[in-house]
């Protein structure tokens, strides 16, 4: 084993390497995402969002941004390494190689006579007779003495000029980059290597581990397993939206909301601002009232802080009700989206989620997005008028008053028109007009084209792997393709997402779903390549056509597209009228629907393909029967706030049991949730 010296120079080094083998390559990728974001803006900049100062890049947000726990982590092992290099280049020796020529001062090959002479000279200079100082004494007994020794004995003097070393060839060494301390295995020093072998190497990776899967244990993602269990029990298939809210909250229980005593009174006004969003029974108000009250005062308190959202009266609660508030807003998306996983989860035997509570969920996350109230859902077309700025009951109705029955028809007029409707007639000013054409701008246009049918096969027979493929496209006025939506009462940055769904509305299931986002257009373009390469090789295609197919799907997602695809099992024979929905979860009025009519074809006894498969049925090819069927189905599952006892009318819907065709694809000009 090579010297304890050596060992203990080797320390640093070897601590320097560990750190630096994986400091380095994080470092850079760290700086190459960051240098890699867009500055392009993707909001609206309206003075809304401008006054909420939710985009404003302040030096003090400028520093929290920075000083992230994992920036500190890297800056400070940065710093380490600097300390250990600056430390490793100025000792005083690493690992010294005996030399004897050079501590003697002449020439390699010297005679014996230069040699003595030299020897006498630095005799007169460090030894201990001449010179008192012990480190004169030390370096003439280990150095001087021990090079004289070696050159001027023969052998001695052989080896070091063969083998480069006094003592003659020498063995293979091996070191232990280890402190010193830690090297010399007597008593207390022992101990301490054998704390440091059982503390770094065993305890310290266990711990870890321990904490690691007592987290896991109680959170799925950034959510508690006990708020998905609730969500899972209280969702109900034939929920309506109306009543999510009850749902919603009730993951205030788990996420230790505080409740003080200083907040009863602020609550008690708050409560006789939003009684009338509340659905209490007039008639019975004192009941109503303790029934209200009688419940978890956590729940309680979250539902009333959330209706201070939805109607825009948080400015009249307290500092601690608003920063509780906010709390809760700022955990809405990953609860929304795990209530919406709730609700399109196989729960039928055939493996369907439930339609009503998937339409109700995503519903509620546009009014919590635009901070409206559930009751403008019940007055049709008011809604998404108040997601626009300086928009509120007053304007609207003197807007709707003038032939504009609705938000489609608002954005359908010229500019020109739209200018002098809102300076005349709504009495706005110029800068807020140009608020509202930006946020006009903002707002998405989404087409959906949907085929569906089995790989390599004419026919979907019962029991057959059906693929669907949808090319979701968005397009903007302002030309953006992601951007984040105008939601300045909304006091968190909030990405839109859009949910696909393929549905059968009158069993109330859904087939199929996927989320999309427009956001990430590198995973995207992954995402469809790898999808492309998949479908094309169970085709059988050439890879020149499957690099065309790829080359093609990569413009479409550059393009302003994303590729929706996926599998569903073919149910029992009959034909099937589907509908495909496509939802957003921030904006209000940007849904889109399509019909699409499905065949499914008997299995034959020797598994021939028989039948054909049905063709899509565009909105304007139905006969005026299934128009009629239609429209009483798209009345059940567009916005309910309205209907609270929707589970009477499960039993009045009818089964549709007509279509022709004979490739199932669909392309969605689709009309308007709204």
């Amino acid at each position: 084993m090579a010297d304890s010296e050596e060992n203990n120079a080797l320390f640093p080094i070897f601590i320097l390497s560990m750190i630096a083998l994986p400091l380095v390559p994080y470092t850079i990728l760290k700086l190459f995402r960051a240098f890699s974001k867009k500055t392009k803006s993707i909001h609206c900049g309206c003075s809304d969002c401008t006054r909420s100062g939710k985009y404003h890049k302040s030096i003090f947000k400028r520093v929290a941004n920075v000083s992230t726990c994992g920036n500190f982590s890297l800056v400070l092992l940065w710093v380490i390494v600097g300390i250990l290099v600056y430390y490793i280049k100025n000792m005083s020796r690493e690992v010294q190689v005996f030399e004897p020529f050079s501590i003697l001062g002449i020439e390699p090959g010297a005679s014996d006579s230069v040699i003595k002479k030299a020897y006498r000279r630095l005799s007169i200079q460090y030894h201990p007779d001449k010179n008192p100082d012990p480190a004169a004494n030390k370096y003439f007994v280990e150095s001087i003495s021990k090079a004289y020794q070696a050159l001027t004995d023969p052998i001695s003097r052989e080896n070091f000029e063969k083998y480069g070393h006094p003592d003659g060839r020498q063995g293979f060494q091996m070191g232990v980059a280890l402190p010193q301390f830690l090297l010399n295995i007597d008593g207390a020093s022992s101990g301490m290597l054998l704390f440091w072998i059982v503390g770094v190497c065993i305890l310290l990776p266990l711990v870890m581990a321990a904490i690691y899967l007592s987290r896991s244990s109680k959170y799925s993602g950034n959510v508690k397993h006990e708020i998905l269990g609730a969500y899972f029990n209280l969702m109900k298939p034939s929920l309506a939206p109306s009543k999510v809210m009850e749902v919603f909250i009730s993951a205030a229980k788990f996420l230790e909301i505080p409740v003080r005593k200083s907040d009863d009174e602020p609550l008690r006004k708050l409560f006789m601002t939003v009684r009338s969003e509340l659905n209490l029974d007039l008639k019975n108000m004192k009941k109503e009232q303790a029934k209200f009250w009688g419940r978890d005062s956590a729940i309680v308190k979250t539902e009333l802080l959330i209706q201070a959202h939805l109607t825009r009266e948080t400015a009249t609660i307290t500092a601690d009700l608003d920063r509780d508030c906010k709390r809760f807003l700022e955990f809405s998306p990953s609860l929304l989206e795990e209530l919406m996983k709730m609700a399109i989860i196989p729960r039928s035997p055939s493996g369907h989620g439930w339609l009503r509570p998937a339409v109700g969920v995503v519903e509620f996350s546009q009014c919590i997005v635009q901070a409206v109230p559930l009751s403008a859902r019940k007055a049709e077309g008011i809604a998404p008028f108040l997601q626009l700025p300086h928009f509120n009951d007053d304007i609207i109705k003197k807007i709707t008053r003038k032939k504009i029955r609705n938000f489609q028809e608002f954005q359908a007029i010229s500019i020109q028109e739209r200018t002098e409707l809102l300076t005349q007639v709504a009495e706005l000013s110029p800068p807020q007009v140009q608020d509202i054409e930006n946020v006009l701008e903002l707002i998405p246009s989404v087409t959906v084209e949907v085929t569906c049918g089995t790989e390599g096969e004419e026919a979907i027979q019962e029991g057959d792997i059906v693929t669907i493929q949808a090319w979701i496209t968005l397009k903007r006025a302002n030309g953006l393709i992601g951007a984040l939506p105008h939601a300045p009462h909304y006091p968190f940055h909030k990405e839109e997402n859009f949910w696909f769904l393929l549905a059968d509305p009158t069993s109330n299931s859904v087939w199929f779903s996927q989320r999309v986002n427009f956001m990430d257009q590198v995973g995207a373009i992954s995402s469809a390549s790898t999808a492309i390469e998949e479908r094309m090789e169970v085709l059988g295609s050439t890879p020149k056509e499957t690099s065309a197919a790829i080359n093609e799907a990569v413009e479409k997602v550059k393009s302003g597209s994303r590729l929706t695809m996926g599998k569903f099992l073919a149910m029992a024979e009959g034909n099937y009228n589907l509908t495909c929905y496509l939802l957003c979860d921030s904006w209000i009025g940007c849904d889109k629907k399509s019909n699409l009519k499905l065949k499914i074809t008997k299995r034959t006894r020797a598994g021939t393909r028989g039948g054909q498969v049905s063709d899509v049925i565009e909105d304007g090819e139905e006969d005026e029967e299934e128009e009629i069927e239609d429209e009483e189905e798209e009345e059940d599952i567009e916005s309910e706030y309205s209907e609270d006892e929707d589970d009477k009318r499960n039993s009045n819907k009818k089964k549709v049991a007509n279509g022709k065709g004979r490739q199932s694809s669909s392309e969605s000009s689709g009309s308007d949730e709204e």
